[in-house]
């Protein structure tokens, strides 16, 4: 079957705080793009997640019990600080020694928490990354089913990076921020509630103390944050031109030799580059600044701790230990705070990446086949003889790719078995769209296209394009042995049939003076062979899939003349006994045609075999005299 031929933040995850982890502040993040819809985004995203719905409660119950292990630590160790201060204070008084057991009992249970915490942890992120790999990969399955559903109207309207970038960068973002920000919400919460809840257990008046700075750190960041954020929206903004210009550049580098625009290329690039240098150092600089604010206001927190701490111990109110774990918690508190302002806006990005997921999945399909669709196990049941019998019939068909603009106006074709059918015409007269239609890639406007009697539409549509074989001008391989691409046609066809097929298509010699011959292996861009050994290799795939009717649109249009005369033997030798549409502008290669048809504008303008349409002088006429006269204005 050679119907094939037709085309068709990262966020790093903050520092888990152990027994002097943390400080105050977080990183400095750009701009986030925001979802339209928010809570319907997640909400969907949630749906995937509902298979999974017992391994994430198992995995929220591990984060808070390892954040719990993790809270307790510091107060732990403060008592063994107690316990070693004590033990000082009472050798120095004489009044007794260190009690280096009661410290090792106290610091073996603090090795065992923290262990314990690390546990709990390592199994939550063990379990929470296959979801999000597991989820990740239904998408991608969903997405890359989708494509092949969808009607080509929408590629029409979409480039083909668009919709790489919704099945790579959105899933993978989805996949990212899931399976930090699921764990990273409880545990944060939970490390917010806990450390306050410690905190106050301490010292109620440090506490406060502590909480105070937290607004001027907030105002601080806040006014960091707009003034860098138009930086950031220009960085990006330069970064997405460098880049386009760079790609564009290396896309079309014979071109830009050939024109000697490199003075041009670099002084375009020079200028994007300068501006992308502009507001990155200023958006890095700006950024880079809140730490240091943010630490100076955590250090003043600190000393103002720690007179108040150093007050309270001198009247009895506090121990040393009492201090020192105080100073880890504080020390600890602006992290989970941070990781909360993150998550928001990676649930952003989230949100906008499943958005744009959730739009691609939701693209109105191909028209489902009808109830009762007719079925072609054994492929078409006709009279091949019978030169009454209409196998295909263009009935008063019209079409437009849009409401406003018709392509074909009234369009009416009778085609009998085995006959060769030329369409012919100026660019732009609809000659393609045609093919489109016969193939139901695209469903008329008005009237209708019969196979055999019954309408395309009554067809499965599957069964309905096994019955052609196409060869398009723009030529389709992909990145495999020449072997492989000629078996696309028909996957299970035996090595020597791919070789005849190879040999009718007069692409065989070519082949076999290649180093490894028929496996001999075609690059990704397939620019390792010339555009005519390409167009033999997409006709030998036609040969091999030997349909019941075959398409040839402008299937000689890269081939030299030589090679021409070779390829329209074979397709003479192909056509016998089949139905055949040629769209041609060399009107010197389908004289032999039953039946051309002229079109233009839409509208079949006449009909009728090569000397009957030269006969009328009319627009064929016109047509074929004028390749003629620009073969001279050449010469």
């Amino acid at each position: 079957m050679s119907t094939k031929d037709t085309q068709t933040i990262k966020n790093p995850q903050p520092r888990r705080g152990g027994p002097m982890g943390g400080g105050h502040g977080g990183g400095m993040r750009g701009p986030v793009e925001k979802a339209k819809d928010f809570k319907g985004s997640i909400k969907r995203l949630i749906n995937y997640l509902g298979n999974y719905k017992y391994l994430i409660i198992v995995v929220w119950i591990f984060a808070i019990a390892s954040t719990v292990f993790t809270i307790v630590g510091p107060k732990i160790l403060g008592k063994a600080t107690d316990e070693l201060f004590t033990g000082l204070m009472a050798k120095v008084t004489g009044a007794g020694n260190i009690d280096f057991g009661a410290i090792g009992s106290i610091l073996t249970w603090l090795v065992v928490i923290y262990g314990i915490s690390a546990l709990l942890s390592f199994v939550q992120g063990y379990i929470m990354s296959g979801i999000t790999a597991d989820v990740s990969k239904r998408l991608r399955t969903d997405m890359n089913d989708k494509i092949h559903k969808l009607p080509l109207g929408f590629y029409d309207t979409k480039n083909h990076g668009e919709i790489l970038s919704h099945i790579t960068n959105d899933v993978d973002t989805i996949n990212q921020s899931l399976n930090q920000g699921i764990t990273q919400i409880i545990t944060s919460i939970t490390s917010l509630i806990g450390i306050l809840i410690m905190m106050f257990s301490i010292s109620w008046q440090m506490t406060l103390v502590s909480l105070v700075t937290l607004p001027l750190s907030a105002v601080s960041v806040m006014a960091i944050v707009k003034r860098s954020q138009n930086f950031f929206v220009q960085q990006q903004k330069s970064l997405g031109t460098v880049n386009g210009h760079i790609e564009e550049m290396f896309g079309s580098h014979v071109i830009v030799k050939a024109f000697n625009g490199e003075e041009d290329s670099m002084n375009t690039f020079t200028q994007a580059n300068s501006d992308l240098y502009n507001s990155a150092w200023k958006s890095n600089f700006l950024s880079g600044l809140m730490m240091p604010i943010v630490n100076i206001i955590g250090n003043i927190s600190y000393v103002a701790i720690c007179i108040l701490g150093g007050y309270l111990a001198t009247n009895g109110s506090m121990t040393v230990g009492g201090i020192q774990s105080f100073i880890q918690y504080v020390r600890s508190f602006n992290q989970p705070i941070s990781q909360i302002a993150n998550i928001s806006n990676v649930l952003q990005q989230t949100a906008a990446a499943a958005e744009r997921v959730f739009e691609f999945l939701d693209v109105p399909e191909e028209v489902e086949d009808v109830k009762d669709a007719i079925k072609l196990d054994d492929g078409l049941a006709y009279d091949r003889n019978d030169s009454d019998h209409d196998l295909v019939t263009f009935d008063h068909v019209s079409f437009g790719y849009s409401e406003d603009v018709q392509v074909i106006h009234d369009f009416t074709a009778h085609i009998k078995p085995g006959q060769k059918v030329a369409i012919v015409g100026p660019t732009g007269a609809g000659k393609t769209t045609i093919v489109k239609l016969l193939m139901r890639f695209y469903d008329v406007s008005k009237g209708a296209i019969l196979l055999n009697g019954h309408d395309i539409k009554d067809y499965v549509k599957d069964d309905l394009r096994t019955v052609f074989g196409m060869v398009l001008q723009d030529t389709w391989l992909y990145s495999g042995s020449i072997l492989e691409n000629i078996r696309y046609g028909k996957l299970e066809a035996s090595d020597e049939e791919v070789y005849q097929a190879a040999k009718a298509a007069q692409v065989d010699h070519f082949v076999r003076t290649l180093p490894h011959g028929y496996e001999s292996l075609i690059n990704e861009e397939a620019n390792n062979v010339s555009q005519g050994q390409k167009q033999l290799l997409t006709i030998a795939r036609a040969i091999l899939a030997d349909p019941e009717i075959l398409i040839l649109d402008e299937a000689t249009s890269s081939i030299d003349t030589r090679t021409e005369i070779l390829i329209q033997k074979a397709m003479d030798n192909l056509s016998q006994g089949r139905t055949s549409f040629v769209i041609a502008h060399r009107l010197s290669t389908i004289k032999n045609a039953d039946l051309i048809l002229v079109m233009d504008k839409g509208d079949i303008v006449e009909q009728g075999t090569h000397d009957s349409l030269l006969a009328k002088d009319g627009f064929y006429a016109k047509l074929y005299n004028s390749q003629f006269e620009d073969m001279l204005i050449e010469d």
